[in-house]
């Protein structure tokens, strides 16, 4: 029998932040362990909306500069038109031992990793050539705390991804930390700023190691990244709403608020209380169920001042029997775990990472959104005729001549 083995696939390594002078210089470090094999890919999107695209690529000795000119300009066009089959090639040279994607700062690391890892170049992923050693992030300390916080739209800073582009700074920012595993601190500033900024990056992203760019002792800093460490697997909208165990008590202002509750949200009232989420809070992200929606489950994910609400697809108590085949196996186990008579698997899970809010006022706000005993009593029927902020697509604060009604999903401006 003819057995052939696959052959090993060439580590990736990729590199997110908001200061590309930050990223440029853990890229370089990331390189230095080996740098005749190691191939460093980085594609400059600050044109991207006007079609051009700067790819600066550097193997060994060589590097070249190529000028892209999209039909589209947008970084979807980019990763499927240049990115994804520029890794392919450089994976199948027999002289890269290594890649290096040092990212451009409008770039969120999961959906490079997505990318990877689904769209199909010519016939397969590219996932089948490459894998994801590691995802670094850097946080640039004196300003990341106050972009993870703020509501300031990407097109401000002139890092939009495409004309289109409604997400904010601190959106980017908190993602690429969030689904870093390692962080890399970067720039001076006082001992109180850091302290709390290493707070919250420890609470977003638990199991990642923190390294200072100063004394970058890059291998070493790998190898302190665990082993179930998510090197780029990115997790649907039922998977772990923290990977590791993020510490529970309050550090430098810091503070996790875990809200779990059985009984569904009234939606008026929940939409009233979001604001607390927006003031003072990094990160909340989770599912949630609302009354006049009983067979959806909603995702609800914020950073900083912005935030979005979507369908995260059905509850399983609202799926026949046969459908659960089709769910995946750690769902299944989740939900026969945590099942309950009359709710089935739905219930509130939400992660709220605070570090300047107060978590109890957040779960006051939270346990106030929920049904009362008597409206509980009323049963699902009258439930579906509550009013529905979340029935449609739309933005807030919400126009006076806006209707509110409009599919699944909502994003949310704070302070405007």
């Amino acid at each position: 029998m003819d057995i052939r083995s696959e052959p090993p696939r060439v580590p990736l390594v990729v590199v997110a932040g908001l200061h590309d002078e930050h990223v440029a210089a853990v890229a370089e470090a990331a390189a230095a362990s080996d740098p005749l094999g190691t191939a460093v890919v980085h594609h400059d999107l600050r044109e991207v909306t006007g079609g051009v695209v700067r790819r600066h690529l550097r193997h060994g000795d060589s590097e070249r500069l190529t000028v892209l000119e999209l039909a589209h300009g947008c970084v979807s066009c980019t990763l499927r038109e240049d990115f994804l089959p520029l890794l392919r090639g450089l994976a199948a040279a027999p002289d890269v031992r290594r890649i290096v994607v040092r990212l451009d700062p409008s770039l969120e690391p999961e959906a490079i990793c997505w990318a990877i890892e689904h769209v199909v170049v010519d016939s397969a992923p590219v996932a089948r050539d490459v894998e994801v050693a590691a995802v670094l992030a850097a946080v640039d300390l004196p300003s990341w705390l106050a972009d993870a916080s703020g509501d300031e739209p990407l097109h401000e800073r002139g890092l939009a991804g495409s004309p289109d582009d409604e997400r904010t700074v601190a959106q980017v920012g908190v993602g690429q930390v969030e689904f870093a595993d390692a962080v890399v601190l970067a720039g001076a500033t006082d001992r109180w700023q850091a302290l709390r900024t290493e707070a919250v990056v420890h609470r977003l992203t638990p199991s990642a190691p923190l390294a200072g760019l100063d004394r970058l002792d890059l291998p070493a800093l790998l190898d302190r990244v665990p082993a179930h460490a998510r090197r780029g697997e990115v997790d649907g909208a039922h998977g772990p709403l923290l990977r590791g165990q993020p510490p529970l008590e309050e550090e430098a202002g810091a503070s996790v608020l875990l809200f779990e509750e059985r009984r569904p949200f009234h939606p008026e009232r929940l939409h009233d209380a979001l604001d607390v989420l927006l003031d003072g809070v990094v990160r909340t992200r989770g599912r949630a169920w609302v009354a006049s929606q009983p067979e959806t489950a909603l995702w609800l994910e914020s950073a900083g001042g912005g935030l979005r609400v979507g369908h995260a697809g059905p509850w399983l108590v609202s799926q026949p029997p046969e459908r659960w085949a089709e769910v995946d196996p750690e769902r299944q186990v989740k939900a026969s775990l945590n099942w309950d008579a009359y709710y089935g698997d739905r219930m509130q899970e939400l992660v709220v990472i605070a570090h300047e809010a107060d978590p109890r006022e957040v779960r006051e706000a939270l346990l106030g959104a929920l049904l009362t005993d008597a409206e509980l009593a009323l049963g699902e029927a009258a439930w579906r005729e509550f009013p529905d902020p979340f029935g449609e697509w739309h933005e807030d604060p919400c126009a006076e001549d806006e209707p509110e009604q409009a599919p699944a999903s909502r994003e949310r401006g704070g302070n405007q």
